[in-house]
């Protein structure tokens, strides 16, 4: 449900008022024909069976209605191709990092706690907390519980929303929120965090010590819980999880995926270098080759770390995003744009086309929806391979047109990689249910950020380490390629605000989700 690329401050304002290539895509709609009054009265027998009071049914009963606005923006949501560049120099412009070192600067001795507690750096809560809710500034002003008794009603995603009408009467009913503060976007998000219900429920913390969990007034409890959920999704203490590189003209580019990791010595063998400061250690700790706009745009080493932001938001360019920002936060310069200043990228109806193209190849995509997802550049990457073009998973007219001038496409079986050549995400350790120990990272000198002339002085600033391009912690051997663990990261179609998407993710997670 957070793992969504229309965030509250991303689709207000990124993908709808910026430059975009193509034409929006409705998604096609099912045809509600139940009665809601009838689906109503069952939901509040349903609610009462699962622990929710009349005195709060009662008092949410008058905005538990059906509100028809909600089913348009559910329908009229659109696919826009945006590339990395386009989306982070919009999402990243103006004041926006200013302003997140200035609220590091400000919150200091919080974020110093919250580090210690849950393991995760001040600059990548503040990145989330930017792009989610412009640091507090746009939570959404929509009616939480009419937008999701809309959605609970709905045939889309019923079932999905229905838990969450649930957990939302839960918050209400032990007096986190009232009725009246129920408010937040039209997808029943809220907070400074954008939080669903459930995710409200299972990561919200009181860390202010005031009895309530409150991710709407409270920074402390905001921050924090923000802090949690990253921790229980895989979040590394004092690790790295995206470093800026330089790749050299040529490389096995089919090596450059999300899901497939080498140790650093292996990418420096292939002449990848750092983009800035020392060069890249030989060492063993694994890291993923993430070109976002092909071989001629930016590229990154992600890190285990950074899949956590893919876990956050499966939107691609999103979690690129935010990484990229929280680097930033840390000190990193920006990214070098030299190369994408002449990549096109192609229409939403080219993107539909190629899809259809190599879905008739018996290559698997997922929806013919016109979104650059992890299954289209896997696909992508395949048909390049056996063009003899650079498999570089980014999709071009060149492609487009190789693939319509088959007359009789045959099935092409996906990239087979060597074993025993990669750590794929499948093997990523599971998630340790407990903070690890602090780890005390190697500082590396940055620049000083310097606070507004208005703001107390918390403490003296620790030495920020520039996180974006740490090399190994220190107290820890170098980290070897993990060993495959007993749940595997499974591939799955499910529900998300999106739509239905195919996500890897652990078995135990993929319960969580209806699936589609």
């Amino acid at each position: 449900m957070m793992r969504r690329a229309a965030l509250v401050l991303a689709a207000t304002f990124a993908l709808a008022g910026f430059g975009m290539t193509g034409t929006a895509q409705a998604a096609p709609r099912c045809v509600n024909t139940h009665d809601f009054s009838k689906w109503l009265a069952d939901f509040k027998k349903d609610a009462l069976a699962h622990g929710i009071n009349r005195e709060t049914l009662n008092a949410a009963s008058p905005e538990m209605v059906f509100d028809e606005s909600v089913i348009r923006r559910d329908s009229g949501q659109g696919v826009f191709q945006l590339t990395f560049i386009q989306f982070s120099n919009r999402l990243l412009g103006g004041k926006r990092i200013p302003n997140g070192m200035a609220k590091i600067q400000e919150h200091r001795s919080l974020f110093n706690r919250i580090e210690k507690t849950y393991g995760v750096p001040a600059e990548v809560i503040t990145a989330v907390w930017g792009l989610e809710s412009d640091y507090g500034a746009l939570f959404g002003k929509f009616k939480i519980l009419p937008a999701l008794t809309t959605l609970a009603y709905d045939c889309r995603r019923g079932d999905k929303f229905r838990e969450e009408l649930i957990d939302a009467l839960r918050i209400i009913q032990r007096g986190d929120k009232t009725v009246d503060q129920m408010t937040g976007n039209w997808a029943g998000e809220f907070g400074g965090m954008q939080f669903t219900p459930s995710n409200y429920i299972k990561y919200g913390v009181d860390f202010d010590g005031d009895g309530h969990r409150d991710l709407v007034n409270s920074i402390p409890d905001t921050l924090a819980s923000a802090a949690n959920y990253l921790h229980a999704i895989g979040w590394r203490r004092g690790e790295p999880w995206l470093q800026e590189v330089t790749v050299p003209d040529e490389l096995p580019w089919h090596e450059a995926d999300l899901d497939t990791q080498h140790p650093r010595s292996q990418w420096v063998a292939w002449g990848v270098k750092s983009a800035h400061g020392a060069a890249l250690p030989r060492d063993n700790m694994p890291a993923s080759l993430i070109l976002p706009m092909g071989r001629k745009g930016p590229a990154f080493l992600g890190y285990q770390n950074f899949h956590v932001f893919t876990d956050w938001n499966a939107s691609f360019v999103y979690a690129t995003t935010v990484a990229y920002f929280a680097t930033r936060l840390g000190g990193a310069p920006p990214v070098n744009e030299t190369g994408a200043r002449d990549i096109k990228p192609i229409t939403t109806e080219q993107m539909m086309e190629l899809q259809r193209q190599l879905s008739k190849r018996g290559l698997d995509v997922g929806e013919v929806d016109g979104r650059l997802g992890a299954g289209t550049r896997k696909a992508v990457a395949t048909m390049q391979v056996k063009y003899g073009m650079p498999a570089d998973a980014w999709p071009t007219e060149e492609l487009i047109a190789r693939l319509q001038s088959e007359r009789n496409p045959a099935p092409v079986a996906p990239l087979a990689r060597k074993p025993g050549t990669e750590t794929k995400a499948a093997e990523r350790p599971a998630t340790s249910p407990k903070p690890a120990p602090p780890v005390t990272a190697a500082p590396v000198s940055s620049a000083p950020v310097t606070a507004a002339p208005s703001e107390p002085a918390i403490e003296t600033p620790r030495p920020r380490p520039n996180r974006a391009a740490t090399a190994q912690p220190v107290d820890e051997p170098a980290a070897a390629p993990p060993p495959s663990a007993s749940r595997d990261r499974v591939t799955v179609r499910v529900w998300t605000v999106q739509g239905c998407l195919t996500l890897r993710m652990s078995p135990e997670k993929a319960r969580e989700y209806r699936r589609c």
